[in-house]
């Protein structure tokens, strides 16, 4: 089934997965209003690029979604599987890895993230060197069941996950071919961290990365304003998307969206948006465009879900999205916030 974006979709009735995630899931620590270096509370959520956008078409656009991933088997991991359960993400393709005890073969990640107040800008600290979806290799999932026995309509991957290790790059092209070969729609977000590349050669050996990986999308998001040139560079893209972000301070941020489909470029208009917390707003804006797109909309209405979605994620705490598909259709039409009887 072709849809108005230029992308073919796999019949729903012939899959068992909506969308499957390829990434690291991380326990975020969360001092709340206070910071990580003098806090002695935390909130703890899951959180990771690439599943950040699983769990958010799972809870608040209902589909059915799964997450490929590597936990060092103990108690914080077993904690990121009832997390991922209460985010409606299946976790049955989880490879466990044994825990040695002190975590000196695999352990899991953390992520200490305080979100910053007025001047004071939001700052993470990420605990995540050696852990065991880092040290995942080519040969070591069965895509062929994931994609072929059991079936997906979409495929979604990115920078993050190719920045972790040397090997994941690897397995990320090799998972993109898979869905490729069984008609799934492949996403790519090129997501820069430059903390996961400080010490593997920084931007430049993540754009060679990217580059790598972009002509096995048929989706790419990140992109930036270029959106256009990254649609010439790279023909097989059917939609190239980005946020437009602009900061005033930590608590508010002037907020829209781009997408190049169709050769021409649509865009979400700029909402002023007061913050309480940014971590996230980049993944849901994917997941409300993937949502649209799945649903065979344009590309138009898709860049204005995954807006609506990004704003309103900003006004919770968290990673992940706590709206409903009701609350992003109504920002979608322009309703104002104020209180619902």
């Amino acid at each position: 089934m072709a849809s108005p974006a230029g992308l073919r979709l796999k019949d729903a009735a012939t899959c068992r997965w909506d969308f499957v995630a390829l990434g690291e899931v991380m326990l975020r620590l969360d001092p709340g209003e206070g910071r990580v270096a003098t806090s002695r509370h935390f909130q703890a959520w899951e959180g990771g690029g690439e599943y950040n956008v699983a769990r958010n078409l799972a809870r608040c656009f209902g589909l059915r979604t799964a997450i490929i991933t590597a936990l060092a088997d103990n108690p914080v991991g077993r904690l990121l599987e009832d997390l991922m359960r209460q985010g409606g993400v299946d976790g049955s393709h989880v490879r466990w890895v044994e825990y040695d005890g002190v975590g000196r073969s695999a352990r899991n990640g953390l992520n200490f993230t305080e979100r910053g107040f007025g001047l004071r800008a939001g700052a993470s600290c990420v605990d995540r060197g050696h852990t065991a979806v880092s040290q995942l290799q080519s040969g070591d999932i069965d895509w062929e069941r994931v994609f072929g026995a059991q079936g997906a309509r979409w495929f979604h991957t990115g920078g993050i996950f190719c920045g972790l290790s040397a090997t994941t790059p690897a397995v990320a092209r090799e998972a993109m071919q898979a869905a490729r070969r069984h008609g799934a729609v492949v996403s790519y977000d090129l997501n820069y961290r430059e903390s996961l590349w400080r010490a593997a050669g920084g931007k430049a050996a993540a754009d060679a990365v990217n580059r790598e990986m972009a002509p096995l999308a048929d989706v790419l998001l990140g992109a930036g304003p270029g959106l256009e040139q990254v649609a010439r560079d790279f023909p097989n893209l059917a939609v190239v998307a980005t946020t437009l972000y602009g900061e005033r301070a930590a608590g508010t941020c002037e907020w829209a969206a781009a997408c190049w489909s169709g050769g021409r470029q649509h865009r979400a208009a700029a909402r002023e948006v007061a913050v309480l917390d940014r971590i996230g707003a980049g993944d849901a804006f994917a997941a409300g465009l993937i949502h649209a797109l799945l649903s065979s909309r344009d590309a138009q209405h898709a860049v204005e879900c995954g807006a609506a979605l990004g704003a309103l994620t900003m006004t919770t705490p968290g990673d992940a999205a706590m709206a409903t598909q009701a609350e992003v259709e109504a920002l979608m039409r322009g309703a104002a916030a104020g209180l619902a009887r």
